[in-house]
């Protein structure tokens, strides 16, 4: 996989699989048993990503996770005794791994370790020491052919070194063909066979589970509604609990953050049983992890951390999008307003990062209902990553929309006759906006203001409807707390932070940076 998550999509298959056999096996009918094959090398182990989780796989005892290290010691700048000294042997085994080594070239040392590797109790790693291009003439064994093609004249001696007729090219031979069609035709019989053991499950319970994991029922959801001021962590907190009971394929869990995020889901038990995951402090390796899980089949995973530790884990969030997987990440501390833990953790440049990254759709909501819709829309978002970013502080509950509609990713939230100003903004900045507003009409300024949840789908909107929310012609502010670059896309004006932040309660730090109603109200007169 890309620099390693190739190894934590691995973890994540093999958590999937043990979850969903919690749910669907029984003691006289296994319909998961299957095993998980991870193929890595030198450069994967190197990553930072695989030592967070095979951590996670020792100790969840994954004994369906079987991994083939292509130990050919090459990267592209040479040996990896330029780089690397460690005993892998021994980082596995501590970290709760059966640990099995072979000669990667001799097909008798391959099968046994592989059939030694099903009988385990733990995850296995079988460890095939190699040479790269093996049969190559002159570049056998040397980091030339890491990342370069070897080369006709190398090939042509390679195949005639191996038995091969040198003229012949993407040729395989007739006994090779049928081997590999009977392979073909015994997969369909055992498929066949896996089919018509879900038609005689002995249990209804089994069926029933099954069948909901494979065919979500998202009006079995009981949504809430919020009628008061809240932390949009907390209200996002109640969201995913609703969810949870109404979906048994939603899981997830927090980087050892659940508490802060809101994230538990009550009473849901632990993996693999229950649908609550502890990823420890592993950010990348918990995103990967339930990258996978997401492409596995029946299951909606989440992952959660505080927004400015998005950082660890942006690659596998940029997999995410790239490759259209329905992840939910949950980021919560979301601004300034995180408060005196200071500038380290008060996220800055992070919403502008991941507006930019395409097919990724970032929520800001500002009040719960706002949060209900986001959670709604995002569900029906089959190919895409949402992230739901959620504020610590409490945000004051708003109006129903006069046109438009959260799940358009903006909407018109108030307006006045003959405005002559347009007011943009998202999260706990809408709040911020509106007392601006209030201030400019008490000297006689009329303003409308426009909440934008969502700002990755309103660009997808057609210019009819953002032109009947933003109205063509006024002058139009956005107010973030943040970097907020992008909103030049709409806005003539953007206020928005210009430094990091600072340590000191919330409500001190808007004031600091200049988000009082009174100083942007002054600025944009």
């Amino acid at each position: 996989g890309p620099l390693g998550q190739g190894v934590a999509n691995g973890v994540g298959f093999a958590m999937a699989s043990k979850f969903v056999g919690a749910q669907v096996n029984s003691e006289t009918a296994a319909v998961i048993d299957h095993n998980v094959y991870v193929l890595c090398g030198d450069g994967d182990l190197e990553e930072g990503i695989s030592y967070e989780a095979c951590s996670i796989a020792g100790h969840n005892k994954l004994d369906n996770l079987i991994m083939i290290y292509d130990s050919n010691r090459i990267t592209i700048e040479g040996s990896t005794d330029l780089s690397i000294s460690e005993d892998i042997r021994g980082r596995f085994e501590s970290q709760e791994w059966d640990v099995l080594e072979i000669d990667g070239h001799n097909f008798d040392e391959i099968d046994s370790a592989l059939s030694e590797a099903k009988t385990k109790s733990r995850p296995c790693l079988i460890i095939a020491n190699t040479t790269i291009a093996k049969g190559a003439d002159k570049m056998e064994g040397t980091h030339h052919a890491h990342g370069a093609p070897l080369g006709d004249e190398e090939i042509a001696t390679a195949k005639t070194k191996a038995g091969f007729d040198p003229e012949k090219t993407f040729h395989v031979d007739e006994d090779v063909m049928i081997r590999f069609r009977c392979a073909i035709e015994e997969g369909d019989l055992l498929e066949r066979a896996w089919n018509h053991s879900l038609k005689t499950l002995p249990l209804s319970e089994q069926n029933e589970i099954l069948d909901q994991l494979q065919n979500p029922d998202l009006s079995r959801i009981q949504w809430p509604s919020f009628d008061a001021a809240e932390a949009t962590r907390s209200t996002n907190g109640k969201i995913m609990n609703t969810i949870a009971r109404g979906l048994p394929g939603f899981l997830g869990g927090s980087a050892d953050l659940s508490p802060s995020n809101k994230t538990e889901l009550k009473n849901m038990g632990v993996f693999p049983k229950g649908r609550n995951i502890y990823f420890g402090i592993r950010e990348h390796a918990m995103a990967s992890i339930t990258n996978a899980m997401a492409l596995y089949g029946p299951l909606m995973p989440f992952s959660a951390t505080f927004f400015v530790f998005s950082d660890y884990l942006k690659p596998a969030a940029r997999i995410a999008a790239l490759s259209g997987i329905q992840q939910f990440f949950v980021w919560t501390h979301d601004s300034i307003g995180v408060g005196e833990d200071g500038p380290t953790h008060q996220p800055i440049e992070q919403l502008s990062q991941f507006r930019a990254l395409p097919n990724f759709y970032v929520w800001r909501p500002a009040d719960g209902n706002e949060n209900v819709v986001a959670w709604q829309t995002a569900l029906e978002m089959k190919n895409s990553p949402s992230a739901f970013v959620a504020s610590r502080q409490s945000l004051p509950l708003l109006s129903e929309a006069l046109i438009g509609s959260a799940s358009n990713g903006g909407y018109l939230l108030s307006s006045d006759d003959d405005a002559v100003m347009t007011l943009m903004a998202s999260g706990s900045e809408v709040g911020v906006a509106l007392d601006v507003k209030a201030t400019l009409n008490a000297k006689g300024v009329p303003v409308n203001v426009v909440s934008v949840p969502c700002f990755d789908l309103l660009i997808e909107q057609d210019q009819s409807y953002i032109d009947s929310i933003i109205k063509p012609g006024l002058k139009t502010v956005a107010i973030e707390a943040a970097r907020g670059m992008e909103w030049y896309k709409f806005a003539d004006d953007v206020i928005a932070m210009e430094s990091f932040g600072a340590s000191a309660p919330a409500a001190q730090l808007f004031e600091k940076f200049g988000f009082s109603a009174e100083a942007i109200a002054e600025k944009i007169k």
